[in-house]
């Protein structure tokens, strides 16, 4: 009976050992959590013991090979953990190479900590399974690694609310798999790559407010799956390229805050389009008279440039217009009666040369 008991422990301990992650991994994310401080939530304390796939906070192994597959740590969460502490998160410290050391890591995310400084390692492109690359709302500095298109797994790179400088890496347009790529808010600076048009997979371009000059690529209009582009709060110059307005599915193009300049593409105005912002540029010529039945929009803001002429009167057969300002420009005639016109404020149409009609004074 006691030797059968010795078999069934050792079995035991030896199954314990086969499901456990490698000590390799472990020591990797042990050293890797040495590099942070986090002392109000407590999120590390459950790692501990030599199983760090079972119940270590935000860690998830492959159930196959017991690798560790997903880093899932975020300063911002409805965990219980949060709730308790009625607080959100707050880290510092800086990524730890060490993390490269997960060769089977397919998703690392370390969001919304706000005080963790330091580089993105340059080793982690070379996790090849690597998918969501997600650390947003840090202090993160220095750029995004050059070798970046060498993850050709990944789908998901959100280094949004950071403060990154640098280029646009060149590889990054080799990420034929990337959809959701959000940049916003640092300092990268430079031109938005020629040939961005490769990420034809991609369905979200993020990249407001950085530092971003030269003109937007014309290529972007070959990435038929992309519905946002919010491209506002750069120093991006030149012209609107017409062919973003014969794009199948983009619903949302954001462009304020820029140096653009040249005419309105009329393609815009019929497209599918339905959030337009081309506001706070260098726009010059007239509004193009070629709405239709397939204008529809949300938003159409148009104020702050050098629009001159009128208010085009196939505007009133748009299907849908919102929300409409071409405030700021020197736009001059009577303001179109019926829909849209008819639920919009004079703020809308105020700083203008010589506009009139409601909801402004009536036309002499």
């Amino acid at each position: 009976m006691g030797s059968f008991m010795y078999i069934a422990i050792l079995l035991a301990a030896i199954i314990s050992t086969v499901h456990s992650c490698p000590p390799s991994d472990r020591a990797a994310l042990l050293s890797f959590r040495a590099a942070l401080n986090e002392s109000h939530l407590g999120i590390f304390n459950s790692w501990k013991g030599n199983d760090c796939c079972h119940e270590w906070y935000g860690v998830s192994c492959d159930p196959t090979t017991h690798r560790i597959a997903d880093i899932n740590l975020r300063g911002e969460s409805e965990d219980p953990l949060f709730e308790k502490a009625h607080r959100t998160g707050y880290m510092t410290g800086t990524i730890s190479p060490s993390i490269c050391k997960l060769e089977r890591l397919s998703s690392l995310t370390i969001a919304d900590w706000k005080g963790i400084t330091g580089s993105i390692p340059s080793c982690i492109t070379s996790l090849p399974f690597l998918r969501i690359i997600d650390l947003v709302g840090n202090k993160l500095t220095g750029s995004i690694p050059s070798t970046i298109g060498r993850l050709s797994r990944l789908t998901v790179l959100n280094v949004a609310e950071n403060q990154l400088t640098g280029y646009i890496p060149r590889s990054l347009t080799n990420l034929s798999s990337l959809m959701h790529l959000d940049l916003r808010n640092n300092g990268i600076y430079g031109n938005i790559p020629t040939n961005f048009g490769k990420l034809r997979m991609l369905s979200r371009a993020l990249l407001s407010r950085n530092k971003l000059t030269g003109p937007i690529p014309y290529s972007i209009s070959y990435i038929y799956r992309l519905s946002d582009l919010d491209l506002s709060l750069n120093k991006l110059s030149g012209t609107i390229p017409p062919s973003l307005g014969k794009m199948h599915v983009l619903a949302t193009l954001n462009l304020d805050g820029n140096h653009i300049s040249g005419t309105i593409p009329p393609s815009l105005m019929n497209s599918r389009i339905n959030i337009l912002n081309l506001s706070k540029n260098a726009m010059e010529g007239y509004i193009p008279d070629s709405f239709d039945e397939k204008s529809y929009f949300m938003v159409m803001d148009l104020s702050y440039n050098k629009l001159k002429g009128s208010i085009p009167k196939s505007i009133s057969s748009a299907t849908f217009i919102g929300h409409l300002d071409v405030s700021h420009n020197h736009l001059c005639g009577q303001i179109p009666e019926g829909s849209p016109f008819d639920h919009l404020e004079a703020s809308s149409f105020t700083y203008n040369d010589c506009l009139c009609g409601k909801p402004l004074k009536p036309c002499r």
